[in-house]
């Protein structure tokens, strides 16, 4: 099985967490932009093959890998609205990033105020969201943790007056499978 993506994307940090944590037999193929372009029919990471299976999204692996590895994917609807905030908040944060990195002033345009305002309201319903919880490690979780380590590493957002979502970063960073898939400094 060969997971194809970058060690800096969230998504495939999730990907790698649950196939690391299924204790399936897999390999991570590093690729770029370019390649993902060309390998993949939506242009983007992660996609996975194994035999058969090709597929394209981070969603879809997931459910791949937790169901391949005998684990249910979301059982949890609350669990599961966490993770769909949170992928709506990755999707607006790494457009602005990937567009910034074209040269484009982002803090213009009524497009890119939308997708900053998206992010932040985002980053503070999620803070209000796990505030009244025990953590655990879910999927939801999982990829909220990705992502804020993300954020963090790219400098896209702080987390100084999100206390809630420091807390499950540094609750994530206490299991073995998301340390090992921390980004390289």
């Amino acid at each position: 099985m060969k997971l194809y993506g970058s060690v800096t994307s969230p998504f495939v940090r999730h990907c790698r967490i649950a196939l690391i944590q299924g204790g399936l037999d897999w390999e991570l193929v590093e690729i770029d932009a370019a390649v993902s372009g060309e390998k993949s029919p939506t242009k983007k990471v992660p996609f996975l093959k194994d035999g058969d299976v090709n597929l394209t999204d981070s969603c879809s692996i997931l459910k791949y890998a937790r169901e391949k590895s005998g684990n249910t994917f979301f059982p949890d609807v609350q669990d599961y609205d966490l993770f769909c905030m949170t992928n709506t908040a990755i999707d607006a944060s790494i457009n602005l990033f990937l567009l910034q990195n074209d040269g484009l002033d982002v803090t213009q345009g009524k497009y890119f105020g939308r997708q900053a305002g998206r992010v932040e309201s985002a980053l503070d319903a999620l803070d209000a969201v796990v505030a009244n919880s025990e953590p655990e490690l879910t999927d939801g979780v999982i990829r909220l943790a990705c992502f804020l380590e993300w954020g963090s590493f790219r400098n896209r957002f702080s987390l100084d007056s999100r206390p809630n979502l420091k807390k499950i970063v540094d609750f994530a960073n206490k299991d073995s499978a998301f340390q090992s898939t921390a980004i390289p400094q």
